[in-house]
């Protein structure tokens, strides 16, 4: 009889589960993992400093000014922090950021396109693709012309991704290469993160070219500078890899006073 009441038990949970349609798909063409992201600032405004923190990877995390963030904790150049300090991502006394309302009952959304947009890059009125869709080659090697404010390209290969003004995880460019490629600073510069800190980037570089200019190199294979190190436009950073991407790749970033630049506006033309 117990063996009689578990098969029917069994018949019964099979039945229950061909009824609710359960069963597990896999999926095809996963979609490949974040490029990086600006990330919001914290509600309180505040960040606790972790283990292998930077204030200049803090501040690049958050799209600030490296400088106005020390500035507001009182942080003197060579800008030290340790794990567990408190830092303010916000100039003391300004108000924090104001939650979206929440729409009513019954209200109408307006449309996707309504309102003003940032008018930054604007591609122009066209019916044809535009033209980011294509891959753009940049040349069967590290193209060796230099442009008027000293920047390079900083590796060889197809341009597969372009920077999006109002898109958080397009503040940069993507070049497609193959692994172990030389990744070289885009300008000279000093190293201000080496690291796999920030999630979303992989293995990052950071070089600090003036007061003003940053860039960012993510998703290498391997880092070949550390912290510190005083580079050379054209020397050799990094090897180019996949790390946090489903493709070998570079991710590009530049940033003006903690704010991203579309790279192609300081590079040489392509």
């Amino acid at each position: 009889m117990a063996r009689l009441a578990s098969l029917v038990l069994l018949a019964a949970m099979v039945a229950a589960a061909g009824c609710g349609q359960s069963r597990v798909v896999k999926r095809e063409g996963a979609a490949p993992a974040s490029r990086g992201a600006t990330q919001a600032l914290p509600r309180n405004g505040s960040y606790q400093v972790r283990t292998g923190d930077t204030l200049y990877g803090i501040a690049f995390r958050h799209g600030l000014d490296y400088r106005e963030v020390a500035g507001w904790n009182r942080i003197p150049a060579p800008f030290i922090i340790y794990p567990g300090q408190r830092l303010n991502l916000r100039a003391p006394g300004a108000a924090a950021p104001r939650p979206a309302p929440a729409p009513t009952a019954g209200a109408r959304r307006p449309p996707a396109n309504a309102g003003t947009r940032p008018a930054v890059l604007a591609p122009p009125a066209t019916t044809t693709a535009p033209a980011a869709a294509a891959a753009v080659p940049l040349g069967p090697k590290v193209p060796a012309t230099v442009a008027p404010g000293g920047w390079r390209w900083p590796t060889q290969g197809q341009l597969i991704g372009r920077f999006a003004a109002d898109d958080p995880k397009r503040q940069g460019i993507d070049i497609a290469g193959t692994a172990g490629q030389a990744v070289v600073a885009a300008a000279d510069g000093v190293v201000v993160y080496s690291g796999a800190g920030l999630v979303g980037y992989g293995e990052l570089i950071i070089i600090k070219h003036s007061d003003e200019w940053l860039s960012a190199y993510a998703h290498n294979r391997k880092r070949l500078v550390a912290e510190g190190v005083a580079v050379k436009g054209g020397q050799p950073i990094a090897e180019l890899g996949r790390t946090g991407t489903s493709r070998d790749m570079l991710h590009f970033e530049v940033r003006r006073n903690g704010k991203p630049v579309d790279p192609l506006q300081v590079l040489p033309p392509l």
